[in-house]
């Protein structure tokens, strides 16, 4: 799991607003457009990532279509000390656009 998660943060375009997404997941489910909206993110973007992150098996997806919930997957709230230490290496705060 560490490696998927330095590949998947941090070696691929998009890293850090992945990041963001896992950041505001552990706080609570959300669907795409609550995403969206909270990070100040185009919606396009964010069901890019989210589905690079669920391809990842970093997140798990509850429902279908337009109201699919999102929340972190067991794994990635077991190893939640690794997003910490990956967020530690980000030289500026997270981009709102990638």
């Amino acid at each position: 799991m560490d490696g998927v998660l330095w590949y998947v943060l941090t070696g691929t375009s998009g890293g850090r607003n992945r990041h963001r997404l896992l950041c505001a997941l552990k706080e609570r489910p959300r669907n795409a457009n609550q995403l969206a909206a909270a990070l100040d993110l185009d919606y396009t973007t964010v069901r890019h990532h989210l589905s690079v992150l669920v391809d990842h098996d970093l997140l798990t997806k509850t429902g279908d279509s337009y109201g699919v919930i999102y929340q972190l997957s067991p794994s990635v709230r077991k190893n939640w000390d690794v997003v910490e230490q990956i967020e530690q290496g980000y030289p500026d705060p997270p981009l709102s656009s990638s």
